[in-house]
């Protein structure tokens, strides 16, 4: 599949911040289907048990990627999340290679529901979420300069993803 963009990262994001020592600075891209996708890796630091991340880390990856579904159609749209609904199918390792995508169920003018998937290198999915946003604007969220936070652009040189990555 296509990649069309490569979104940008932040700076201090627990799931995109590229200067958060304990984030994990994913990548995304947004593909041809109009979905956005992501490839990861937990740490340790991220357990819940031995083995396994936390699923409080597992539901911050989901709702990043159901989030940032709505920048494929509308790239300077902001939202927060209003409701989440998570489903935990198999335990999620760290130290694994991981993949994500969301995609963007219903849209309109005031909000947007989507829902994201985890899942490993066989297709098995991990965890997945149904998640509601209510669109705002940045002032109603923060005083800081989004821009300022949310525009690293780190090109990597990704154009396309593998079919079978697209779960």
């Amino acid at each position: 599949m296509i990649v069309n963009r490569k979104q940008p990262n932040s700076k201090k994001c627990i799931i995109c911040g590229v200067d958060n020592p304990y984030g994990l600075a994913a990548p995304f891209y947004e593909l041809s289907d109009g979905s956005v996708v992501t490839r990861f890796r937990y740490r340790e630091l991220h357990q819940s048990y031995p083995g396994r991340a936390h699923g409080g880390m597992i539901t911050c990856m989901l709702d990043e990627l159901a989030g940032r579904a709505i920048w494929v159609s509308e790239p300077d749209a902001l939202a927060v999340t209003t409701t989440i609904s998570v489903k935990f199918r198999k335990p999620v390792p760290y130290d694994a290679e991981l993949f994500g995508r969301g995609i963007i169920v219903s849209n309109s003018r005031r909000g947007f529901q989507a829902i994201a998937r985890i899942f490993d290198r066989e297709g098995h999915v991990l965890a997945e979420a149904d998640v509601t946003y209510l669109k705002l604007p940045s002032a109603t969220i923060t005083d800081a300069d989004m821009h300022e936070e949310l525009d690293v652009n780190i090109p990597d040189g990704v154009r396309e993803w593998p079919d079978e990555l697209v779960i």
